[in-house]
């Protein structure tokens, strides 16, 4: 094994991995796919694949409350949990490994590392899976001829304030299997905003503590209002400004370091409340059965090696890599997202096998849907993000009802859409949109964005009636003449 070489090594079997390895091998390479966990990934086991099969029973009750001639719908934790088995594979990875097989690729199950221009260690673990020796449990290298492709992911953020409690982290809110009667959420983004919505609906009393104004901080400002106001009437409390001073943790008799399972006794958490008012800021101390931490991520590339051959993860986020060696997905620059990560493989994969893909002139957008109630779907720029590229921008902005079609999908139905043109060309540069059911109005605004459409020219796709496509036509309305 010491002496093997193929054409391409990707450390990282996830979404991301698979695909790189997929095109560059349909490109005519032999590749190497190696992972120390399961083969799929982040995404598939712990992310977004198990939050969207929590997610979807809980919109589907709150849509029959909202929808007259329909009688409510009730929550069954169990089946919630089970159906969240089922779409994780009881986390057994099997299928993904026999695809990767089947497709032509070489597999191994270990802790990769390079150790030179090239060269990668692969020591095995769980009997070291591979397509050729699937017995190999001692290391060994093996030469990439074309290069090597990080696609290792990323770990979430924890702030030291929280490293000694044994906190809950996403995997955990995914993969929970004891609910916890009291839940403390710390963050404001789509981890927490999702894992609240399902945690709550499984039966936790959920708190919210949001260190900024609002939620969903990256979003056009109206998207977090109406999330927020939404979060609050489901009985989940939010405090925005807030800001953990000390955090503790009772010992416990049996704790339960594993997955989904509540780690230890009674967490307390002194927060304050800030505000700009003359009451002053609030000091209170919350109690909890549990603690998510939900404070962001970063790469995953600790121990890869890079320091063998000269380089630290800022070379990757500049940039600075030898042609040999690529990161992509969330160990690189791009949005940490499974399916822009994905675009990014695709392109890469075809570039190694020598076929390469022609982008186009625009920057490809990252769309994105939040999956909360109401859910939030957004593409390219928002207002503030083009007004700091110092671009001249006209929005439009309506009341998502005010299109028929999306009044007839809950009879409460509420929240707003917005796009941001180009003000001297009119094209489209990024659209959001907020209400029920509003991923599916997504890809039509990505497509718009990246075919560079302008008003003018988006003013004649006429959307079919009652549907709430028709949202398109009221926002292009909104526009100026002259750029219709």
């Amino acid at each position: 094994m010491n002496n093997k070489a193929v054409d391409v090594i990707v450390i990282g079997a996830g979404p991301v991995g698979e695909n790189v390895a997929q095109y560059a091998h349909d490109g005519g390479l032999s590749v190497l796919l190696v992972d120390k966990e399961l083969f799929g990934g982040e995404c598939s086991y712990y992310a977004c694949i198990p939050s969207k099969a929590l997610l979807r029973p809980v919109d589907l009750a709150h849509a029959t409350d909202h929808v007259q001639g329909v009688s409510g719908a009730s929550i069954n934790a169990r089946d919630m949990l089970a159906r969240r088995d089922e779409w994780v594979s009881e986390y057994d990875d099997s299928s993904q490994i026999t695809w990767a097989q089947d497709a032509g690729l070489e597999v191994a199950r270990g802790h990769a590392r390079i150790v030179g221009e090239r060269r990668v260690e692969i020591t095995p673990v769980d009997g070291g899976t591979t397509a050729n020796d699937p017995q190999t449990t001692e290391p060994y290298t093996v030469e990439a001829r074309v290069a090597v492709v990080l696609s290792t992911g990323s770990t979430p953020v924890i702030p030291n304030m929280y490293q000694g409690v044994n906190a809950w982290g996403s995997r955990d809110a995914t993969g929970v299997v004891e609910v916890p009667d009291r839940l403390v959420i710390v963050g404001g983004g789509v981890v927490a905003v999702e894992a609240a919505t399902w945690m709550q609906a499984l039966g936790s009393t959920v708190t919210m503590l949001v260190r900024g104004s609002s939620l969903l901080d990256r979003s056009e400002p109206f998207a977090g209002q109406f999330v927020k106001e939404s979060l609050e009437n489901q009985g989940i409390t939010v405090l925005t400004n807030a800001e953990v001073t000390a955090v503790k943790r009772d010992p416990a008799l049996n704790p339960n370091p594993e997955i989904g399972h509540i780690h230890g006794g009674t967490v307390h958490l002194d927060v304050v409340t800030r505000s700009h008012s003359a009451d002053g800021d609030t000091v209170k101390t919350l109690d909890a059965d549990e603690l998510l931490v939900a404070t962001g991520r970063r790469p995953a590339l600790d121990n890869v090696g890079l320091d063998t051959v000269g380089l630290t993860p800022d070379d990757i986020r500049e940039g600075n890599l030898p042609e040999w060696l690529h990161a992509i997905g969330d160990a690189g620059t791009g949005a940490p997202l499974t399916h822009q990560g994905k675009y990014e493989a695709r392109m890469l994969g075809a570039k190694l096998a020598g076929t390469p893909e022609t982008a186009p002139n625009v920057e490809v957008p990252v769309p994105q849907v939040v999956f909360t109630d109401p859910q939030v779907a957004s593409v390219g720029l928002t207002e503030a993000q083009a007004q700091n590229q110092g671009r001249e921008v006209i929005t439009s902005e309506v009341e998502i009802t005010s299109a028929a079609g999306v009044g007839l999908l809950r009879d409460d139905a509420n929240g707003k859409a917005k796009l941001v043109v180009d003000a001297h060309t009119g094209v489209l540069l990024g659209a959001t949109f907020v209400g029920p059911d509003v991923a599916e109005l997504l890809h039509a605004a990505t497509v718009a964005v990246v075919g560079e459409l302008p008003v003018r020219v988006l003013r004649h796709a006429v959307p079919a009636y009652p549907t709430a496509s028709e949202i398109w036509l009221r926002l292009l309305e909104e526009f100026p003449v002259e750029l219709r």
